[in-house]
């Protein structure tokens, strides 16, 4: 019996194909089934039935397409005018940027450089415009050298307590100003520079105190002598590290008792004050009445020098002087004899005259 063929041909009863197609079951016809072992772009060579060359053609991606369809473009670099590729020049110019950039250092006035070649210091750079070779062959780092740096010991409002040389504690914190010398002692000679100046500056801080009393700590001077001798002490400390590090200042900040007995130091403070008080008053009194006493003394010694030229005017002076200022504290009036009645009251008369007027004063506010 007659059939049609699963690959697009006719069968016929004999099991041979027949047909238009010359019975070879090549030809497809239109809506049949298509030979799965025939390339998909046509022809007649069927395809390999080997596993390695069906995945030959195949990537990542999928199957790889020929002819014009689907695939991804090529990309293809711009070319020059004269069809030279400009890949050359890229890299030419990427080299030279990068030897400008590696090579060339522009250190500033209050900056110095380290120049290191494969890890190990060559030099350093001083301010201007410097060269050297490009990295990673050498490279350079900037640091501020003539900058202020400080340090403030201790940070935020912690207690540093330390002994005085009268056996009491003292809480006192202080300012470091300091800068760098020697660069290359700075960045090679120490692992922590910071770290170094803090600790180098507690232990001169620490040994200065204890060679003061607790009053010369607190007192001007005696502060002023112990910042003097901690600079002098840690610059002889980090000179012998060779740190390359200058201290330019020490800046006592403040100077208290500890916390735990401040307000008993607080009543003697107020007590010596109230003391220093009444003894300036004292001497003050003093020195008015010593004043006072000398003025006396220079009137008579002038006074003297009068009397010594003429006794008999000055003693008169002296008498009426002496009588005018006893007699003003008493009730009498003296006058000279002649045409006054003695026994007219004078005093009260006077005192007569004196209340009188103060009489209609007070009529009127009546």
């Amino acid at each position: 019996m007659a059939g049609k063929s699963p690959w697009g041909g006719n069968t016929g009863s004999g099991g041979s194909d027949g047909g238009s197609d010359g019975g070879d079951g090549s030809g497809d016809k239109p809506g049949g089934p298509r030979n799965p072992w025939l390339p998909s772009g046509g022809g007649d060579k069927p395809r390999s039935a080997k596993i390695e060359d069906i995945f030959k053609n195949r990537g990542p991606e999928g199957p790889r397409r020929g002819g014009g369809g689907g695939g991804p473009p090529n990309f293809r670099m711009p070319q020059r005018p004269d069809g030279k590729s400009w890949t050359p020049v890229i890299i030419f110019v990427v080299a030279i940027g990068w030897l400008a950039m590696s090579s060339v250092h522009f250190v500033q006035p209050k900056e110095q450089g380290i120049v290191t070649t494969f890890g190990k210091y060559s030099k350093t750079l001083q301010p201007g415009t410097n060269f050297s070779a490009p990295w990673p062959f050498q490279s350079v780092q900037v640091e501020q050298v003539s900058t202020i740096r400080s340090n403030r010991i201790p940070e935020g409002g912690e207690q540093k307590l330390i002994l005085t040389g009268d056996q009491n504690l003292v809480d006192l914190s202080y300012l470091i100003r300091w800068n760098i010398k020697d660069l290359k002692q700075y960045r090679f000679q120490l692992a922590d520079p910071d770290e170094t100046v803090k600790e180098v500056a507690e232990a001169a801080m620490r040994a200065s105190v204890a060679e003061r009393t607790l009053d010369e700590t607190f007192s001007g001077a005696g502060r002023a002598e112990i910042e003097q001798r901690v600079r002098t002490r840690m610059q002889a400390i980090l000179d012998a590290y060779r740190s390359g590090i200058a201290v330019q200042g020490v800046e006592i900040a403040k100077t208290d008792p500890p916390a735990e007995v401040n307000e008993a130091f607080k009543d003697v403070t107020v007590a010596e004050q109230d003391a220093d008080a009444a003894v300036n008053t004292a001497r003050g009194t003093a020195q008015q009445i010593l004043e006072r006493a000398q003025g006396e003394t220079i009137a008579f010694d002038k006074v003297y020098e009068e009397y010594r030229q003429a006794p008999d005017v000055t003693r008169r002076r002296l008498y009426y002087e002496t009588m005018e200022r006893v007699l003003s504290q008493t009730d009498k009036t003296i006058v000279e004899s002649g045409g006054v009645t003695t026994y007219l009251p004078l005093p009260e008369i006077r005192k007569r005259t004196q209340v009188a007027p103060a009489a209609p004063t007070s009529a009127q506010g009546q």
